[in-house]
This record gives C-alpha cells, sequence and structure tokens, in this order.
C-alpha cells in the first residue's frame, strides 16, 4: 500500500482549477498537448474532461508528449450515437490515433477512460507500447452489476446523478473538499446526452475486453485506491495476474479520484511505467 496526501488548493489552482486549452481534430475530437518526446495519451472517465488530467499532465509533460483528450460527448468533443458500446469507444480511440498520426503510443485511462485503454491494448496490438488502468473496474459481481445497470437505466428518466458519483467517489475528510469541488463542477458541465451514452457503455463493459489480458505484451500498470468501493483493488490484482507484465499499486486511504485526491503518488507511479522498457516488468 501507498500512502499520500490529497491534492492541495495551490496544487489544484495550478493544476486542475481552470480550462486548458484545447485543439480539434478533423472529426471533432477535443485534445491538450504539452511537452515533447514518447508520446502518452490521457483518457478520463464518464462525466469528467479534460482538465480531470491537470496534475499529470503539469509533472508528466516534462519528459513526455502528453495528449489528454475530452472523450467523446464530454468537454469540446463531439458525441457518439446513442447506443454506443464500448467497442464503438475502443476504435474511436483508435481513430485518434490515425488523426494525430500516431503509429505508437502510451495510454492511460480513469474508470471508462480504464476500459477503452484496456480495449485498446487488447486490440490495436504494437501501437500500444504501455497501458495504465487506473481505477477500472474487472468484472462485477451480481450486486454491483445490478446497481451499477440500475444507474445507466435511470439516466434518461432522471438525468445526471451528480451527488452519487461524489460520495461514492470522495470520502468525508477535509483533504478531499477541492478535489471534490472540481468534480462536482465538471460533472454539472458534462452533456446530459454525451453522460448518458458513456454511462451504458461503461456499465456494460466490464467484461468486454476482460480475457484479453493475457495477450497484452507490454507493461502494464493496474492502479486504484485502497478505500475505492467500485474499482476495488482485488479487481487490480486479478487483472495484474493476467497480464504479462503487469502489476499492482494501492494507494492507501484513497477512492476513486485517485488521480486527483494523491496526485504526487500517481505522477510517481505512472513515471515509474514510462520509465520500464516494453520487454521488462
Amino acid at each position: 500500500m501507498l500512502t499520500a496526501g490529497s491534492i492541495s488548493g495551490a496544487a489544484a489552482a495550478k493544476g486542475g482549477a481552470g480550462d486548458l486549452p484545447r485543439k480539434k481534430t478533423a472529426s471533432g475530437t477535443a485534445y491538450h498537448e504539452a511537452g515533447s518526446g514518447e508520446p502518452l495519451v490521457l483518457i478520463h472517465g464518464v462525466g469528467m474532461r479534460l482538465e480531470a488530467w491537470a496534475p499529470q499532465i503539469a509533472f508528466l509533460s516534462a519528459g513526455h508528449r502528453v495528449i489528454a483528450v475530452d472523450m467523446p460527448g464530454h468537454g469540446e468533443s463531439a458525441k457518439l450515437p446513442a447506443g454506443s458500446r464500448l467497442e464503438e469507444f475502443v476504435a474511436w480511440f483508435g481513430r485518434f490515433l490515425d488523426e494525430m498520426a500516431i503509429g505508437r503510443v502510451n495510454v492511460a485511462g480513469h474508470s471508462m477512460g480504464a476500459l477503452v485503454s484496456g480495449g485498446a491494448a487488447a486490440t490495436l496490438g504494437d501501437r500500444i507500447s504501455r497501458v495504465a488502468y487506473l481505477n477500472g473496474v474487472y468484472r462485477r459481481d451480481q450486486q454491483a452489476k445490478a446497481a451499477v445497470l440500475a444507474r445507466a437505466a435511470a439516466i434518461p428518466v432522471t438525468g445526471v446523478d451528480k451527488e452519487g458519483p461524489l460520495a461514492r467517489w470522495f470520502g468525508d475528510d477535509a483533504d478531499s473538499v477541492v478535489a471534490r469541488e472540481l468534480t462536482r463542477k465538471w460533472l454539472n458541465l458534462v452533456d446530459p446526452q454525451g453522460y448518458a451514452v458513456a454511462y451504458a457503455a461503461f456499465a456494460g463493459g466490464d467484461e468486454t475486453y476482460a480475457d484479453r489480458w493475457k495477450d497484452v505484451a507490454g507493461p502494464a500498470l493496474f492502479l486504484t485506491g485502497s478505500d475505492d468501493p467500485n474499482s476495488t483493488p482485488l479487481m487490480a490484482e486479478q487483472m495484474a495476474a493476467l497480464a504479462p507484465r503487469g502489476w499492482v499499486r494501492i494507494v492507501e486511504g484513497h477512492r476513486h479520484m485517485v488521480n486527483l485526491t494523491a496526485p504526487d503518488i500517481v505522477n510517481s507511479l505512472l513515471a515509474e511505467w514510462l520509465s520500464f522498457g516494453e520487454d521488462e516488468r
């Protein structure tokens, strides 16, 4: 287990409180780019936007070409059609790499972004050098699956639930206040239709590529918080055991938005992951 303090007010002001400038591909994917070197693409989760990676962008762009994307229907990116499944989100990511003329890439995803990054690692072959799977789900148990499917079904009726995610993603400790309020802001900005499409894909996607970790040859980091009730340490351990070069890192005392509540630890672990050769681990 690894311990860390939460994101400070100064760190939030530096890396997460303001909007980041964007460019767009021809098909309408918005992205922010910083730094130079080996490329790293960051994919956020449902309801978020690329600013959710701000602490990682600031740190990792010192040695890498860091590209954070707005997932379809989030931030300023174009939507995918209603009914799009996880496979369509993975295909979107492949098209984004083509539009950016990126041949090989490292990819880190958080939550729904983790599912996309795992799908990319499983299906895009040698184009994915390394994959980092942050707070990602794997084969939910029956109770968890029923709960997430019920939440997905309720969205067209009740709209975007802003308080439920905050309750699941953060503890009540004072140290989480800044990150929680940033997350609340992003949930309030999300497009309801884009959110609904992504959440439905997320709800049904925990098994889509679950059998493919054995085929992921590059270094694979599985990272989550010890107190994340949905993307659990056990899930991370199960996936890492299947991946030929997989390993687990658990951040003690943190929940779902660990990249915001423990940015220094997460930055260090991502730097460690990026330092390994493709034949190591």
